[in-house]
């Protein structure tokens, strides 16, 4: 998992400017169940007024609130208010601007108000709990000073101070137990009479209310769609570049590798690792900074949210998450195990379709269609196997998820119809209650629906970063030397001995020889014996592991890969030619080359006559690999290469086993005469293409059987007399083969 944040964290400007944008979304989406909330209740429940001290009232309706007030406390609520006898139709009484911009007065006031603003409009309505008052004070007070007529006003206004302050303890005592809710509501109430007492047109109220609360909402549904519109796209580009990066660094540290690496990971699996493995840490970047960012910034929002609308019922907030919790877990640790053996799997069926498709002719020739196709159907119905498993486990998510959902909806509706009843809390509030409960509920839900793809990425992530961070055998030394010049050419093994990296034994022994520049060494030997393995050293494919290698009198290793391969022209055991065209192929080595040298090492390597042919010429299409040529044409292209580079070490491993016995000597004549000056070393099977190397060294079971002419092997070295028997007639074996590359050369019966 440390992977993929590693590779989006190097996009970190980016990052920064995601997370603001989405902390801009999250306010936008978190705010609207707030504004659909105060539609519901203040816009539609309370007709506009959000009020909860009135901001003008009239002298009357000042009169019978004072009544409800003690002494004490009168002084401060008209020290609040001006006097205004001309705005209203009535005389009344308006709140000062400077009492209502500080917020420490607005709450006093509220404090000293709500009871008796509750108390005067249920007087003036005729509530339950007023009658009942209302009927005690009556009670209580002479028949004979009672009339038809009187209030309650009329009767507080009469009684005595002391009496009338026992009287407010007691209403007091009688409102302590009511819910602020309940107060909050009936002070909003009380205002709206009021203002309509004063001729203010309440609908005008309604309307702006709504028509600004609404606006509000608006604009915030369109600020939070240009913040999702504007992280996709910033997160689209950082993955895209994490892609691109990603693939970048993979494929050159590959181009780094030595054949040991190359070893350790197939090509298939290579392939695999730079595509689809890339493409999955591209896809989750993506989603990560998407949804997992958005979702813990969402949830934490709507908690905190949910715990200012109403913390009653946050007990259901925390059962969903511990249902959700326990939900990613369980897929969590049933489907990790099952992806990471899910991306084995993907190699294994792209390595045995490569073979397949690599080797098609030769499975047609002998007819194993049949055998290939169960080969492949095993890899595959493993593959499938897996995958059904993980997408079942990951099935069964969606589902509970919902079911969580909708139990968390039946739990809030109960329980909020409840507070409803008994005055704890308004629609509005349960309404935005759901939609904070939902705006948690998808953060983890997104959470989880991204534990489908995550599981998979970090696996794709972990193989990517295998192959960057492994360690390259071959490399450069940290101050590199450079070539002399003065011994240019001269190849020295020094008693070299090489195994492969984790083998137990040597697959080379004590190798000793100088090739010199103006001759050919060939090497030749069994199938086996470690021909190419010797010639595989030069260029560092693999660094010895005992003695050393020199070229110019410098140690191989104690210059850099580059500088060392710019000397050798190598010509592989298996021609290998690069989609292009057939200039292309043979200037790689020599890009900046002029089309003389490249026409003169076709000539050379005598595939003139077949370039010609085509009605391209040198520009004819070669496909990859060089499917549309035959193997010699391969052979040649590739002599041609390494001939267009000019070399001071030209080494042929095998190369020249395709060609006809004709085109053979043509072309060794011609080499001999471009590769005068240089060292040549020819790994052969065939010892009519190596009659007349001033040196031929004969491996047998990675040791050195003899070195020497053709002559003087013929004569003391017992494994190369069996090589010639087995290629040469009597009379080539007696007359020695007297030979050279003028192309006098007697027929070889092999």
């Amino acid at each position: 998992m440390k992977n993929l944040f590693k590779y989006a964290a190097e996009h970190w400007k980016s990052l920064i400017a995601i997370i603001a944008i989405l902390f801009i979304q999250a306010y936008c989406d978190l705010s609207l169940p707030a504004y659909t909330s105060d539609i519901v209740n203040v816009g539609i429940q309370q007709g506009g007024i959000e009020d909860q001290i009135p901001e003008a009232v009239s002298a009357e309706e000042m009169g019978k609130l004072l009544l409800f007030i003690p002494e004490e406390e009168q002084e401060t609520v008209l020290d609040a208010y001006d006097t205004d006898s001309s705005t209203y139709d009535k005389e009344a009484y308006v709140l000062k601007d400077s009492v209502s911009e500080n917020e420490e007065q607005m709450e006093e006031l509220a404090d000293i108000l709500a009871g008796p603003m509750m108390l005067t409009s249920g007087f003036e309505s005729g509530s339950d709990m007023t009658k009942q008052i209302e009927d005690q004070l009556k009670a209580n007070l002479p028949a004979q000073i009672m009339s038809d007529d009187m209030t309650v006003f009329d009767i507080l206004e009469m009684l005595p101070a002391e009496q009338k302050e026992v009287l407010l303890d007691e209403m007091e005592k009688q409102m302590e137990d009511l819910p602020d809710t309940i107060l909050e509501q009936a002070a909003v109430s009380y205002v709206g009479g009021a203002y309509e007492d004063l001729g203010i047109d309440m609908d005008d109220i309604q309307i702006h209310y709504l028509l600004i609360t609404g606006g509000k909402m608006v604009s915030l549904a369109f600020l939070g769609m240009a913040a999702s519109v504007l992280v996709g796209f910033l997160a689209s580009r950082v993955g895209a570049a994490t892609g691109r990066d990603l693939r970048g660094n993979v494929f050159r540290k590959v181009v780094g590798f030595s054949n040991n690496e190359f070893d350790h990971f197939s090509t298939a699996s290579l392939i695999t690792r730079s595509t689809n493995d890339i493409q999955q840490i591209q896809l989750i970047i993506v989603m990560l900074l998407r949804i997992v960012l958005y979702a813990p910034i969402l949830a934490i929002g709507g908690i905190i949210q949910v715990f200012q609308t109403n913390v009653s019922m946050s007990w259901i907030i925390g059962l969903a998450v511990v249902l959700i919790a326990l939900v990613i877990l369980v897929l969590f640790l049933v489907a990790m195990p099952k992806f990471r053996i899910l991306q084995t799997l993907v190699d294994k069926v792209n390595l045995v379709m490569r073979e397949i498709l690599t080797g098609l002719s030769v499975i047609r020739a002998f007819s194993t269609q049949k055998h290939e196709e169960e080969r492949f159907d095993d890899a595959n119905r493993m593959l499938t196997k897996t995958n059904l498993f993980v997408n079942r486990a990951m099935t069964f998510m969606m589902p509970v998820m919902m079911l969580i959902m909708n139990g968390v909806s039946v739990l809030i509706m109960w329980n909020g119809a409840h507070g409803i009843d008994e005055g704890q809390m308004q629609v509005g509030d349960m309404m935005a209650f759901i939609q904070y409960t939902m705006q948690i509920i998808m953060g983890f839900l997104m959470l989880c629906m991204l534990s489908i793809m995550l599981p998979r990425a970090a696996v794709a992530a972990d193989r990517v970063e295998e192959v960057l961070s492994s360690k390259t055998v071959i490399h450069d030394p940290e101050q590199p030397k450079g070539f002399s010049g003065e011994k240019k050419g001269m190849l020295v093994f020094d008693h070299v001995s090489f195994k492969y990296p984790g083998a137990d034994e040597n697959v080379l022994h004590d190798i000793t020889f100088t090739a010199k520049p103006g001759q050919t060494t060939a090497v030749i030997g069994s199938t086996g014996s470690g021909k190419s393995t010797l010639v595989n050293l030069i260029p560092r494919f693999y660094d010895v592991s005992e003695g050393s290698i020199t070229l110019d009198g410098v140690d191989i290793r104690d210059v850099s890969q580059h500088e060392l391969r710019e000397k050798l022209g190598y010509v592989p055991q298996k021609g290998l030619l690069f989609s292009g065209d057939i200039a292309s192929n043979i200037m790689f080595g020599n890009p900046d080359g002029s089309e003389s040298e490249m026409i003169e090492a076709a000539e050379i390597a005598q595939a003139v006559e077949f370039i010609d042919a085509k009605p391209d010429g040198y520009h004819s299409h070669i496909a990859q690999g060089g499917s549309n040529v035959s193997g010699g044409q391969k052979q040649r292209l590739s002599i041609a290469r390494a001939v267009a580079k000019h070399p001071e070490v030209f080494i042929f491993d095998d190369s020249f086993s395709a060609l006809d016995f004709k085109t053979d000597v043509t072309l060794r004549k011609a080499l001999k005469k471009r590769t005068k000056d240089s060292t040549v070393l020819i790994v052969a099977q065939r010892i009519s293409t190596i009659l007349n190397a001033e040196q031929i060294i004969v491996l047998d079971d990675g040791r050195v059987a003899g070195i020497g002419t053709h002559q003087e092997l013929l004569k003391n070295c017992e494994v190369y007399q069996q090589i010639a028997a087995s290629q040469l007639s009597e009379s080539e074996l007696a007359a020695g083969m007297q030979t050279s590359y003028s192309g006098e050369e007697v027929p070889s019966h092999a």
